[in-house]
């Protein structure tokens, strides 16, 4: 165990389609220096009722966040998965002073294949993923969780409560089921990269479907800062088929930060 004086804020930012339940198993097993958050992004779980429709507004909605769970003289770190990685890399490249540092998992500055870009996929695959959740919404998601797990035995013990947790919450309204399908398939954030000063941990699944591994060559051109691993046998969802080793890595991340802020 990492030994720490003083307190950290790791505020915790879901994927597209899920909610803030998908943290819980991991949440759990964070030792007490660190305070945790997590938020429902506009349109998922308890956040029904409200909507998005650009990256800037998530943006916009994510700072009033920082600015709500912020604490004096307590580093606030992002974790943004996925989708929800997006806002706080943007907010990064914003420089928000409530921001201390930002851990990135399984996402991309750029989730659309390009000509010059090869590491994300075609946008046919969101759009098919896309249909399948308005035709089955339940069994989509419950499909979708099983393959990240696939291959890990504590992953499949997590998996049986917290599926049914996420599916308790409300669906996902459709405009902001489309909305963040947009951002996925549009944004590309891989120029303001190097605008980014604050610390940065990447974390990459070298079996995701969705972000291809060979990003970890190219982060390493395009934020040479930041600290990037690849969990081989990973999927999309790192944090939970290898729960232990994504901890050990945010500590660590944790730590080093609180340190940081204590220098300054």
């Amino acid at each position: 165990m990492v030994m720490n004086e003083g307190q950290v804020t790791c505020l915790f930012v879901h994927g597209w389609a899920m909610n803030s339940t998908i943290w819980q198993p991991l949440i759990e097993k964070l030792p007490n220096w660190i305070n945790v958050e997590s938020v429902d992004l506009p349109g998922h779980g308890l956040r029904i009722n409200e909507s998005f429709t650009s990256l800037d507004e998530l943006t916009k909605d994510l700072q009033a966040q920082c600015d709500q769970y912020k604490k004096d003289n307590e580093p606030l770190i992002l974790v943004g998965w996925s989708l929800g990685a997006l806002p706080c890399l943007q907010l990064c490249v914003n420089d928000a002073e409530e921001v201390d540092a930002l851990m990135v998992v399984s996402s991309n500055p750029c989730f659309v294949s390009r000509d010059n870009w090869r590491c994300g996929v075609e946008a046919l695959v969101f759009d098919e993923f896309a249909a399948s959740l308005k035709n089955d919404f339940s069994g989509t998601i419950r499909r979708f969780l099983s393959l990240q797990v696939k291959g890990s035995d504590s992953g499949r013990i997590v998996l049986r409560d917290l599926r049914e947790k996420i599916l308790q919450q409300a669906v996902p309204n459709e405009v902001s089921l489309d909305a963040g399908l947009e951002v996925l398939k549009q944004v590309d954030l891989r120029d303001q990269l190097e605008e980014i000063t604050k610390p940065v941990s990447w974390v990459l699944g070298g079996q995701d479907g969705l972000v291809k591994q060979g990003l970890v060559g190219e982060l390493k051109i395009l934020m040479p800062q930041a600290e990037v691993e690849l969990y081989e046998k990973a999927g999309h969802a790192a944090f939970l088929s290898h729960s232990e080793e994504f901890l050990q890595q945010l500590i660590s991340f944790a730590s080093t930060t609180l340190k940081i802020k204590h220098v300054k």
